[in-house]
């Protein structure tokens, strides 16, 4: 398999003012795979890697240690029995989160040593960096050096990712050069790989054994896996009086998104339910990268991070293949065609429009009017105003909410997904669903 953030990494690598690289995101979506793919290619004999997960022993002499560079690379060496050469040396951190010292050691690393490249990361990292259960008032990266280090975003593979590793070449070169004519001509079978990854979703292993064995049982068996382990680490690092809200929010989203209004509802948890009883629960779970709040907006005023209304939000997974897991999807829907969409009224549509955008770096919001009776599924921000964004996932595109916004905002470009073919009208684009992540990366926005 491919993926195109290793590019990110070479490009890190290559900084003449490189910091000690941090990669974020939730369990397995390929940290440790993105560090050894990038490692062999570029460091094939000079990378000395550590898992502070495993090795107890390493762990615990760095925490009883100063927290030097000079110091931690004697304790690295001592316990891989590998020389640590600043300059020529790639050295790995895995599971970094486990020891704090070994954290805060990153911006001595860049104050005294930055000719040693080092890259660290940890299913669990954001729970490390995080200090504040409220999104307004929380740091950048926590308490965490911020400007002493490189963050890196690592995401679920992409539908271009999947297509490039489950398919043939000439397809992911038509939908990765967005050749329209034939996208058009291959329709078909880019409407069946798509069902395919909403089936399949991004998480590399569940990909890996699609591509390999094409089976959906053992695909989904991943998903189980996978889920089991967030389980566990629920049990294992939340705190005792989070753990039973946790799981609540979290075996609750399915439900929340499969309503036609998809605001979440504190009061479809438990009756009474309350957001303040809640919200260090879901900072929880967003420091461990394992869900999306996509926020309100009345208007689309810029800068849209300063318009966000933190009161109404909608709550995503952070893969669509895990989101068909838990919500009991079966690869028998696969072959009912518009019925994989149908039986979630728009979910998983929604769910493959926000993994696309967050995979490019995107912060989407969305809208609705005073009423309520109008919604536009996502908005971005670009230099010159705000994009709204329809998601359809089948055949229809009539969009009434998306003619209302129009009426009241016109925005210079509007975006509306469905499994029509790709055209341009003077205000409104519309694009091919699997075609939205590839096109959205030649549509300049910025940060939310």
């Amino acid at each position: 398999m491919d993926r195109a953030i290793l590019k990110d990494i070479e490009r890190w690598n290559q900084d003449t003012r490189r910091k000690p690289l941090v990669l974020m995101g939730a369990r397995q979506v390929g940290k440790t795979w993105l560090l050894n793919a990038f490692a062999q290619k570029h460091y094939p004999n000079q990378c000395v890697q550590v898992d502070l997960q495993r090795d107890e022993r390493l762990r615990q002499g760095i925490e009883d240690s100063d927290i030097d560079p000079k110091t931690l690379i004697d304790l690295i060496q001592a316990s891989t029995g590998q020389e640590v050469i600043p300059g020529k040396t790639l050295l790995v951190i895995d599971e970094i989160q486990e020891s704090h010292k070994a954290l805060n050691s990153l911006k001595y690393f860049n104050q005294d040593m930055p000719e040693l490249a080092v890259a660290v990361a940890g299913s669990l990292l954001g729970l490390a960096l995080g200090n504040s259960s409220d999104q307004r008032k929380r740091p950048e990266r926590g308490s965490f050096p911020v400007g002493k280090v490189n963050f890196l975003f690592v995401p679920p593979m992409t539908f271009t990712e999947f297509v490039q590793a489950a398919d043939n070449p000439m397809r992911f070169k038509a939908l990765n050069n967005l050749d329209w004519k034939l996208l058009s001509l291959q329709r078909t079978h880019f409407e069946d790989l798509l069902r395919r990854y909403l089936f399949v979703g991004g998480m590399p292993e569940a990909v890996e054994t699609f591509a390999r064995t094409g089976n959906y049982a053992a695909v989904r068996k991943v998903h189980k896996e996978i889920l089991l382990s967030y389980d566990t680490d629920f049990v294992k690092h939340a705190p005792p009086e989070l753990l039973a809200k946790i799981r609540l929010l979290w075996n609750n989203i399915p439900a929340q998104l499969a309503k036609e209004n998809k605001k979440f509802v504190y009061t479809a948890l438990k009756s009474g339910a309350r957001a303040r009883e809640y919200e260090t629960a879901l900072q929880w779970l967003d420091d461990a990268g394992m869900i999306k709040q996509v926020y309100r907006i009345g208007e689309p005023l810029l800068p849209v991070k300063a318009h966000r209304d933190f009161s109404a939000f909608k709550l995503y997974m952070h893969d669509v293949g895990l989101l068909g897991a838990m919500s009991g999807l079966t690869s028998q829907a696969l072959l009912l065609k518009d019925e994989i969409f149908a039986n979630f009224k728009g979910a998983l549509g929604e769910q493959f429009a926000l993994q696309e955008m967050i995979a490019q770096g995107k912060e989407p919001v969305y809208w609705t009017s005073g009423s309520g009776n109008a919604e536009v599924e996502f908005a971005l921000q670009a230099a010159d105003g705000v994009i709204p964004i329809e998601v359809k996932s089948g055949y229809n595109a009539k969009a009434k909410s998306l003619g209302e916004y129009l009426r009241r905002f016109n925005p210079r470009l509007a975006l509306r997904t469905s499994l029509n073919d790709y055209s341009c009208g003077p205000t409104i684009t519309d694009l091919p669903l699997y075609a939205f992540g590839a096109y959205l990366r030649t549509v300049p926005t910025g940060e939310v």
